[in-house]
């Protein structure tokens, strides 16, 4: 059985993908984070008002890290490093 991935994995699916793509449009984050339309919109609204993503509309909107998000990437890195040397997968 393939086991629900967290909220904080799915977070983090989502600001991976802006980083990787140095910015991405709604449709980048979709396929890249593996998320329906609907849920998508609710998780970008609750990261951009936790000022971990901004918005910027030219063309289209897109959507990058802030200093913020960039920090929780770095943080959520070495809690999964310590969390896997104990053996815990997150």
């Amino acid at each position: 059985m393939k086991s629900r991935r967290s909220k904080l994995r799915i977070i983090v699916d989502i600001l991976q993908v802006i980083k990787e793509e140095g910015g991405a449009k709604i449709t980048q984050i979709l396929y890249g984070a593996n998320l329906s339309y609907d849920r998508l919109i609710k998780y970008i609204d609750e990261l951009k008002t936790l000022q971990l993503i901004r918005e910027k509309k030219v063309n289209g909107n897109k959507y990058y890290l802030t200093d913020k998000g960039v920090k929780f990437l770095e943080e959520f890195k070495k809690i999964k490093r310590f969390a896997e040397a104990f053996g815990i997968k997150i």
